[in-house]
């Protein structure tokens, strides 16, 4: 299988297995900072290593932003003695 049709697998993948807006932004921001990690790590060191080392660090710092900058949705309701309450939906 080409490095193509690998990623092009990945992807499709990490899409369906994504629930929610939080989860789609997470591994959104890995699979872009996976790939910008490779990219970079391996033109750093022009070895394989750097750039699995690049795509790993890459992959979990994109996470980490994704999941930070995913908006809270927040829903108002009443509870049952009709006080309006607020929560995350």
């Amino acid at each position: 299988m080409t490095m193509k049709k690998l990623i092009l697998v990945a992807t499709a993948v990490m899409a369906l297995g994504a629930c929610t807006p939080r989860e789609e932004r997470t591994a959104t921001g890995a699979l872009i900072g996976a790939g910008a990690g490779a990219i970079i790590g391996g033109a750093a060191t022009g070895r394989a290593g750097g750039a699995l080392a690049g795509a790993a660090i890459g992959g979990a710092g994109g996470a980490i932003i994704g999941n930070a900058t995913t908006p809270d949705r927040v829903c108002y309701g009443r509870d049952e003695w009709g006080r309006s309450v607020r929560y995350a939906c």
